[in-house]
């Protein structure tokens, strides 16, 4: 792995290459997507350029200010398994009105609402928004060939999806290492959703964790993306398909990383059914954690994620969600 992940390339796709990325590694490198060298530019310039922005127009747009966890987050203020991750991001999703929860609905539904967007860059929004629906088109793809690669129905999941679905999009800035000389620029985890669609500056930093347990650089490609599986492939094929832990070490010295990692999630209240594929029977079972208890409906796992993420988000909007402090 410290050489290459498995390269798969969806212009002329190989299922079976696809199949064994998915059931024995989890990430895969994925090129031949059609996203064109000037679109990942427009998108990665217009991230140096936010993050350049004196910090009173960033903090404009806290997302101390949202209850739907939306906008900026200052460096060290995210959390991954309770220690701080050393860099700085903007929480970009699909622009809706805001769901707020009526009487019996989920908690859930808050994540649902605008996104909050810098005065001073307003050619921002027409590029992220760009990016969220070129990559959700592609991710659907993407979608539809792995599950045809295990031998599922490709449409299974199509209706999880329809509607409004809960893509997010993370531009992110990682200022190399902390003060303390502490490397986290974030911690050990896995994605909660569907697939993951990593782009990335050539800086590296991101570590995927190998079967032994030793956690392996990932080489860039330029033009591919890093693609990963979450957490409710693994569930929905009790195991079959892997979720696999990662992290991003801080680069060293003063040097600065990029990264634009999207999300490609179903809508909140999708209830993701086991699928129907002809491996079953050889499923090792779901990755049991009793800190990160899993669940079918995806708002529930995505609620779970954010508030533990950003819990003082959470405090000041959601205070009934968070656990008091000791």
């Amino acid at each position: 792995m410290s050489e290459q992940l498995p390269l798969i390339d969806l212009s002329r796709i190989d299922r079976e290459a696809l199949h064994r990325a998915a059931r024995d590694v989890g990430f895969f490198q994925l090129v031949g997507h059609g996203v064109t060298a000037a679109e990942t530019e427009a998108l990665l310039s217009a991230a140096r350029a936010f993050f350049a922005l004196p910090e009173a127009d960033r903090l404009a747009i806290d997302n101390l200010n949202s209850p739907h966890f939306r906008g900026y987050t200052r460096t060290g203020n995210e959390l991954t398994r309770g220690t701080r991750d050393w860099r700085d991001q903007l929480d970009i999703g699909a622009e809706l009105p805001p769901h707020l929860p009526g009487a019996g609905e989920p908690d859930y539904w808050w994540l649902e609402g605008p996104n909050q967007w810098p005065e001073a860059q307003p050619e921002l929004r027409r590029v992220t928004l760009d990016w969220i629906e070129r990559l959700s088109a592609v991710s659907h793809r993407l979608l539809h060939e792995l599950l045809a690669a295990v031998g599922a129905p490709e449409d299974f999941y199509d209706d999880a999806f329809a509607g409004h679905p809960h893509a997010n999009l993370k531009l992110i800035r990682y200022p190399g290492r902390a003060p303390e000389g502490d490397e986290q620029g974030v911690g050990v985890h896995k994605d909660y959703g569907f697939l993951t669609l990593l782009l990335t500056d050539g800086v590296g930093g991101l570590q995927v964790e190998d079967q032994d347990g030793v956690f392996q650089d990932v080489p860039y490609i330029p033009g591919a993306f890093v693609v990963n599986l979450g957490e409710l492939l693994e569930v929905a094929t009790d195991g079959y398909l892997k979720a696999t832990n990662h992290r991003v070490i801080s680069p060293p010295g003063a040097r600065t990383r990029y990264s634009a990692p999207f999300f490609y999630n179903p809508r909140l209240d999708a209830r993701i059914a086991p699928l129907p594929f002809p491996h079953a029977q050889h499923a090792t079972g779901v990755t049991q954690d009793p800190e990160n208890p899993l669940f079918a409906e995806y708002g529930q796992n995505a609620l779970k994620g954010w508030v533990r993420a950003h819990p003082e988000v959470a405090r000041k909007h959601h205070p009934g969600l968070v656990t008091p402090r000791a």
